[in-house]
């Protein structure tokens, strides 16, 4: 896309995109330091949504997407990345290119185990990417007609695909936003449903083969948050005290809890054609502000399993990184928790972190009268550890971490405000963008007097899980050195009954 038509666009969802530079910039200095060790990112150039995530066997499928000339955003293709854990990564050829009908967009992936598409030969189960086509050209003649959805097919486990002749299958209507389609089956009405985001709502489409589409319904162009367009949707089923409810993820940019981009997601009843929400209360995923685009994996059966963006549209083509620029979440689980009157999503680190886990310190029935040194107590400390923390009565405290430079991260809960926080004021590199220095702060959902924190870290980010997933925040930070010091502060005998540490070791090859 060219930066002229960019910048002559604003409201097209193209702040999404970033500009890409007709020219590529020098590459910077590689910065390894900053590269994480269990959370995917491509060896090298620009990635940002994941897509078409399928498990097949025994095999976890990330695409993203992926601009292979440069470290800024451009020219779409599906990046291809193997696991068969979703902690240890292992890069793969480009899955899919741009060609006639337009940069390859955002979408999803299925195992079309019945072959009601036909794509499948020999008994061979084909796999199916549902994909937006961004027609650049048809763009900039105005018509509102340059995004549509297309297929993909695999017949040897998603190695390689081939693009249908008949592209594409569900033609835009003339709405400037028309992309996203994140498909399943829906065994009671034997269909497949696509979840698609058309600008400032969710629009539901049906078919029984994956080729021919329906329009069901429309939901939300009144409900939820509204700051930006509405982008990379979800919707699946989880159950809660024997009751299944659905779950329809709506990410935006901008109008995201902290600035920029955001996770929201409702919860309520799908019958097939129409999503009827239970409450139309506006809820975050994430409420830090480097959790974007988050999608679930497809053909994990009961299991949800959930990977975002970690970054956000305001700075994400800026961050220091080289020579790769950004990276995904870490995968989590998703599950639903009843706290009042309202449900609530929790996520949860995968337990497949626990292949990782390297052996580590616990400390317990600790007292932190104003102020606690934990550096002495951690042995082998890195920057890529977990760190939880359980209480019998949360109080006001804060982690700090810091180092020799002054530079530091304060992690914490302000009980005045019910409110935890990660600041990263002074956590290091922050002038790439005037909007990344900030305290961001999300609420505490949970009631209970005691609570539970469990802290990932990873090089240059923190992800912080607070009252078994009830409260999520997602944080990147850049120091100039490791921040080697730990430090528990209160104001005044804060409890901890346990704290626990372990450094984590992956590789993404």
């Amino acid at each position: 896309m060219k930066k002229a038509l960019l910048l002559a666009l604003p409201f097209l969802g193209l702040a999404r995109f970033g500009t890409a530079q007709t020219t590529p910039a020098p590459t910077p200095a590689p910065t390894p330091q900053y590269r994480p060790a269990y959370h995917f990112s491509p060896a090298a150039h620009w990635m940002n949504d994941p897509n078409g995530m399928v498990f097949y066997q025994g095999t976890y499928h990330l695409f993203f997407q992926y601009y292979p000339e440069a470290m800024v955003w451009g020219p779409m293709h599906w990046g291809h990345a193997t696991s068969p854990d979703m902690v240890t990564w292992k890069e793969q050829p480009i899955a899919l290119y741009p060609d006639s009908l337009g940069y390859i967009f955002s979408g999803s992936a299925v195992v079309d185990a019945n072959n009601t598409s036909g794509f499948g030969k020999n008994g061979q189960v084909p796999l199916v990417a549902i994909f937006t086509h961004h027609n650049p050209k048809e763009e900039k003649k105005g018509t509102n007609k340059h995004q549509n959805q297309s297929l993909a097919y695999s017949l040897d486990a998603g190695k390689t695909w081939t693009k249908y002749d008949k592209n594409p299958v569900l033609k835009n209507p003339g709405i400037q936003d028309f992309r996203d389609p994140k498909v399943r089956w829906y065994e009671a009405g034997k269909k497949w449903v696509m979840t698609l985001a058309t600008k400032d709502r969710i629009t539901f489409y049906s078919s029984p083969n994956l080729k021919d589409w329906s329009k069901e319904s429309e939901f939300g162009q009144k409900l939820g948050a509204h700051g930006g367009v509405w982008e990379c949707p979800d919707l699946f089923p989880l159950t809660l005290n024997g009751k299944t409810h659905w779950v329809l993820i709506v990410n935006l940019n901008p109008g995201g809890p902290n600035g920029g981009s955001g996770t929201q997601y409702f919860v309520g009843n799908f019958d097939g054609k129409t999503f009827t929400p239970a409450s139309t209360d506006t809820k975050w995923a994430d409420y830090g502000p480097d959790d974007y685009a988050g999608v679930t994996w497809s053909n994990t059966g009961n299991r949800r399993l959930f990977l975002g963006w970690m970054s956000n549209w305001e700075y994400a083509n800026q961050v220091p990184t080289s020579p790769w620029r950004n990276a995904t979440t870490a995968p989590r689980e998703l599950a639903l928790q009843q706290v009042g009157s309202q449900m609530y999503l929790t996520s949860q680190p995968v337990k497949e972190l626990a292949k990782i886990t390297q052996p580590g310190t616990t400390l317990k029935n600790i007292t932190v009268p104003k102020e606690y040194d934990l550096s002495a107590k951690v042995k082998n400390a890195g920057d890529k550890f977990q760190l939880k923390l359980s209480a019998a009565q949360l109080a006001t405290y804060s982690l700090v971490l810091s180092n020799s430079k002054g530079e530091e991260l304060v992690i914490g809960y302000d009980k005045k405000a019910n409110q935890y926080y990660i600041d990263r004021t002074k956590a290091g590199l922050s002038g790439f963008s005037s909007k990344f220095a900030g305290r961001h702060t999300a609420p505490r959902l949970a009631t209970t007097p005691q609570t539970n924190l469990t802290l990932l870290f990873d090089a240059s980010s923190v992800e912080l899980f607070a009252d078994q997933g009830l409260t999520v925040m997602s944080e990147l930070f850049f120091p100039t050195q490791i921040l080697d010091k730990m430090t528990l502060r209160s104001e005044g005998n804060f409890a901890v009954r346990e704290l626990s540490y372990a450094n984590l070791a992956a590789e993404v090859k």
